[in-house]
């Protein structure tokens, strides 16, 4: 069993293997990441390849704990672009997803912003899987009616419900259920958002693959453009959750910027 080195890190605990295969290839099968990202062992949210850099952008794969390969992850995207301005000493720094390029600003002293690019709403696009208005979804969960879901896409397909205490629901419970709902072909991230004001969302989130996490880059930025779109939220909007804060904008092209802490940097050894 061959040893390789890795970095652990972690966006208000949303956390990450991340794995330079710059310079060798490194290949992990599925039944390796779902075993490395088990609790019991070193456990993680998503495990984060960087690629080698073409057309001056990083190229990054990203695969959940699950297993399954997704096109973004905000926080990860964060700590890998912390990652890189320290190993190569520079300010910006540009990843690319399978969707998207992202470009990253390091801010302050374990402060990251990101620009997300524009958001998605078109249910093609999401996608979900019939003609519906995908601001106003509704879902029967095990016999009980949710409505008023938000569904967009910002690199990854997501659906929000605005409710007036968001730890009231047992996400553990519904959150696999409206994440494999037949509405969503490709699965759905989902945030239940409690409006604090104007400026402030309290959020619980379910995250497609990884399960409930302490937090969600992608949840905040779909939250902070669905409480926007349907003006509960101002355009600049703090997304509130557990053990943290991550600050959304959203300019006035439709971009979303999000700008938050990452952790420092740990060295791991990870057996393969």
């Amino acid at each position: 069993m061959a040893t390789i080195n890795a970095y652990k890190m972690d966006g208000l605990g949303n956390d990450f293997i991340i794995i330079d295969r710059r310079s060798s290839p490194i290949n992990l099968t599925k039944d390796k990441i779902i075993e490395l990202g088990k609790r019991s062992n070193i456990g993680f949210d998503q495990i984060i390849f960087i690629e080698k850099e073409k057309e001056n952008s990083f190229p990054i794969t990203i695969f959940n704990s699950d297993g399954g390969e997704v096109s973004a992850c905000g926080n990860g995207s964060r700590c890998v672009a912390y990652l890189l301005s320290k190993n190569l000493n520079a300010n910006q720094i540009k990843l690319k997803t399978t969707n998207r390029v992202l470009n990253a600003k390091i801010v302050d002293n374990l402060m990251v912003e990101l620009e997300m690019g524009k958001p998605l709403f078109d249910f093609k696009d999401i996608p979900i899987s019939k003609i519906e208005n995908p601001a106003d979804v509704s879902l029967d969960i095990k016999g009980k009616k949710f409505t008023g879901g938000f569904c967009l896409n910002v690199g990854n397909p997501h659906i929000v419900f605005f409710v007036d205490d968001c730890f009231k629901y047992d996400l553990k419970v519904i959150g696999p259920l409206i994440e494999n709902h037949k509405l969503f072909p490709e699965k759905t991230n989902v945030t239940f958002a409690q409006i604090l004001d104007k400026k402030n969302i309290l959020v619980n989130v379910w995250e497609r693959g990884a399960g409930l996490t302490k937090a969600c880059g992608t949840a905040a930025c779909a939250t902070a453009v669905a409480g926007n779109k349907t003006k509960l939220v101002e355009n600049k909007v703090a997304i509130r959750f557990k053990e943290g804060v991550l600050n959304i904008v959203l300019d006035e092209k439709n971009n979303i910027f999000m700008t938050g802490p990452v952790s420092e940097i740990k060295n791991i050894k990870v057996e393969i």
